[in-house]
Parts: C-alpha cells; sequence; structure tokens
C-alpha cells in the first residue's frame, strides 16, 4: 500500500470531521463524541477503500501495555494494511504517552495510526509531539452556537441529498439543539420519514410538541410581552419533563441578542462582528421594536437573578423560572 503524502502541519483549529485524510498518523481531537466518532469512521472507511483488505484495531487508551504499539505497528506476514485506533487518549495509560511520542518520529509503513483524544490536560505532552510531528490534526470542538447548530443540520440534510428550508432547519434546532447526537439524528429521521423537500410542516408533524414547549418558545412568547403563553408554554414544557436551567438559559440568550443587535445602532459594527447570522439580526430587530433600554435592563436584570437561582442559589427553581418569565413579559414595551 503506497502511503499518501504527509499533509503540511496542522492549524491550531485543525480541519472539519468531514474533511479528514488519511495520514500516517492522524489526530482526531476535541470534545463533541459525535464528530469525534464520525472523523474516526470516515479514516477507518478512507482505509478501506484505498485497500478492501484493511485491518482495523481498536485499543483502549487506559488500559494500554507497554510496548502494544509496536506490535500493532510491526510488519504483517501477509503485508495487509492496518489502521489502528488509540481511543479515548484523554486517559492514557503513561506506556502510552512514551511509546506515542516515540512512534510519531517514525511511522511505521502500511499502517494508519489514529489518536483519538477526547479533550482535557492529560497527555499534553503526546499531543505536543504528534502536532510537532507535521501530523494533521482534526478538530471535534462542541458546537454551541445556534448559528453553527444550523449550519450543522443544513449540511446533515445536503449531505443527505434532501433539500430543508431555511425555516424548518431553525424550528428542528430550536426543537432538539441541545445535543448535537440527537440533532443529527432527528435530521436522519426526517429524511427517512419524508419524500419531499423538509418544510416548517414537517418539523412541526414530528417535533411539534417539543417546539411549542422549549424553552426558545418560552422565550420568544414573553420577548413578546405574551405573559399568558408564555407562562402556558412554560409549565407545559415544566410538565413534561423539561429542566428550568436551560429554559432561563434559552431566555437569556434571547435577551443577549436583543441587547447586542440593540446596540448596532449607530455604532457601524455588522452582524457578523456580533458572530450573528442575518437571519437572528432581522429576527432581534423586529422584536426590539416593543422595547426600551429601561426595559431590556429590568428582563436581563430578572433573568440573570434567576440563573442564579436555578443553579443553586435558590430553594424554588421552577418558581424562579417562572417569575423571570413574568418579569421579562410586562418588561416589554415599557
Amino acid at each position: 500500500m503506497a502511503a499518501p503524502t504527509r499533509s503540511a502541519r496542522a492549524t491550531a483549529s485543525g480541519t472539519a470531521w468531514d474533511k479528514a485524510q488519511l495520514a500516517p498518523v492522524v489526530l482526531v481531537h476535541g470534545a463533541e463524541g459525535l464528530l469525534v466518532d464520525r472523523a474516526v469512521e470516515r479514516l477507518t472507511m478512507l482505509a478501506r477503500e484505498a485497500d478492501p483488505e484493511t485491518e482495523r484495531t481498536v485499543v483502549d487508551a487506559s488500559a494500554y501495555q507497554s510496548g502494544m504499539l509496536s506490535v500493532l505497528t510491526s510488519p504483517s506476514l501477509f503485508g495487509e494494511p492496518r489502521i489502528v485506533v488509540l481511543a479515548g487518549a484523554q486517559a492514557a495509560s503513561d506506556a502510552l504517552l512514551t511509546d506515542v511520542i516515540s512512534y510519531v518520529e517514525a511511522p511505521a509503513p502500511d499502517v494508519w495510526l489514529v489518536v483519538e483524544h477526547r479533550g482535557g490536560v492529560r497527555g499534553k505532552k503526546m499531543l505536543d509531539a504528534v502536532r510537532s510531528s507535521g501530523a494533521p490534526v482534526v478538530a471535534c470542538e462542541p458546537i454551541k452556537k445556534d448559528t453553527d447548530k444550523v449550519a450543522f443540520a443544513s449540511a446533515e440534510f445536503k449531505r443527505a441529498s434532501r433539500r430543508a428550508s431555511p425555516g424548518a432547519v431553525r424550528a428542528l434546532v430550536e426543537a432538539v439543539g441541545s445535543d448535537l447526537r440527537e440533532l443529527a439524528s432527528a435530521c436522519a429521521q426526517l429524511v427517512a420519514d419524508s419524500e419531499r423537500a423538509i418544510d416548517e410542516p414537517a418539523v412541526e408533524k414530528y417535533y411539534g410538541g417539543r417546539v411549542e414547549a422549549s424553552g426558545f418558545r418560552v422565550a420568544d412568547a414573553a420577548i413578546a410581552g405574551d405573559a399568558g403563553q408564555a407562562v402556558s408554554l412554560l409549565r407545559h414544557a415544566l410538565a413534561t419533563g423539561a429542566d428550568p436551567v436551560p429554559v432561563v438559559a434559552a431566555l437569556a440568550m434571547k435577551l443577549r441578542t436583543l441587547a447586542k443587535v440593540a446596540g448596532l445602532r449607530g455604532h457601524g459594527r455588522s452582524a457578523a462582528d456580533l458572530g450573528l447570522a442575518p437571519w437572528q439580526v432581522d429576527r432581534a430587530r423586529r422584536d426590539l421594536a416593543g422595547w426600551t433600554p429601561e426595559g431590556l435592563a429590568a428582563a436581563i436584570s430578572a433573568t440573570a437573578q434567576a440563573d442564579a437561582e436555578v443553579k443553586g442559589a435558590g430553594r424554588d427553581p421552577v418558581f424562579a423560572v417562572e417569575r423571570a418569565v413574568l418579569v421579562v413579559a410586562r418588561s416589554a414595551g415599557r
């Protein structure tokens, strides 16, 4: 098996999981488990596309014993190519750290070594050695921003060759976007069950109850000044198992966006400067039509207090979030 040309030195961030390419040594690094798993599977697929006889071995880094890497990468009797995955290197044994540092100086032929590290400080010297060797890095950091989740979901539909309207994607992210695995699963479910382009009614059909009761819908109603609807949605959400913490987080996120967009006025700053998508800015501007600076300040203050209380500073998280929702709704238009 001819080894590919070793890639140029990786950048600090690395490449995306869906751009990962084979090399004698590849570092898959980051705390987003779904992306780590996908990167490893992609590399395995590429190795088997290069040679269907490729043998894959997965080693638990925490149980690694000295010399195992040498055995796994030594020339094979039949000369078949191999891909060796060092899984969970963030919990690596001392022996593995030592052996990897030595190995990257002279990788074995006919072997693809994948070092899978899911974040943390353990193994820093090993990570530095892998990066310094010129091995490519696949970045698998958590996706936290709504704009990035929307982009992720859009890419999922595109990979499945299925069109999805922007509104449908945003509604799906609002419904199930707190966990990336769940979001990916929801995209796959919609692709499997929808024969046409995916629109908002399709999302409503499968995830309508969750969308209506999500923290973002509670926040939307409160920011619109509809106290009755906001409290009704909140109580339904809590009754169906929602936790007060993410509800308050959604409220805080919406208010922060309003504050950022309000700050754009007269300062010559663009949406990109704030890390916001154009649709977020447009929506925030519509929402701001009924708000004054004083009302916004009161809503942010009440939400900050609720955030502290639902995280342990108060005795009744449910009361705290309901009070915050009411204050926000009543602050609209003040």
